[in-house]
């Protein structure tokens, strides 16, 4: 079983350059996170970790599969995922973050554990409506005649009678207001 550890870089001894860590995640790696969203998955991560003087980079490629629940058959399915996402942490007085993508760290840090930013990444590439692949194909196959739209009676007026005579359903009360310039 996989643990927070295995997904550790130790940076304090790395050179300023480029360095490539690799990470596999399958169902162990989602059972420390809770089976909430994603039920579990096999996937590869490259870390790319680009250590400067001031500054780290982090650009994560990840690519695989993980197992979702349906949202209207309650089917598990699997959700193809590719993404590429970039941290940057710079060094400073103390460990914070400072926005989504950067972070402060102290220049005594020895290690980077990039778990959460891993799991995160994954969870936030998902659809909001999570469905089986079948029913996507329904949704395509759908004639669009189907849909509603919906519109006020004065936008319809707008669009399609600009040029015809617009004070016969005006309110007699707003005529005056017409004349005030």
């Amino acid at each position: 079983m996989k643990k927070l550890k295995d997904y550790e870089i130790g940076i304090a001894k790395l050179s300023n350059k480029k360095h490539l860590h690799e990470f596999d995640m399958d169902d162990s790696f989602f059972d420390l996170f809770g089976k909430e969203i994603i039920q579990g998955g096999n996937l590869q991560a490259k870390v790319e970790l680009d250590k400067t003087e001031t500054l780290i980079t982090l650009t994560f490629n990840i690519e695989g599969e993980v197992k979702l629940i349906c949202d209207r058959s309650l089917e598990e399915f699997n959700q193809p995922v590719t993404l590429q996402e970039v941290v940057r942490m710079k060094f400073g007085d103390e460990n914070k973050e400072l926005d989504d993508d950067l972070f402060e760290i102290t220049p005594e840090t020895q290690h980077i554990n990039v778990a959460q930013h891993l799991y995160d990444y994954i969870a936030l590439s998902l659809p909001m409506k999570k469905l089986h692949p079948r029913f996507l194909e329904e949704l395509d196959e759908e004639d669009d005649s189907d849909i509603l739209i919906y519109s006020s009676r004065q936008a319809s007026q707008q669009e399609g009678e600009e040029g015809d005579d617009d004070d016969e359903d005006i309110d007699p009360r707003w005529d005056a207001l017409k004349n005030l310039n």
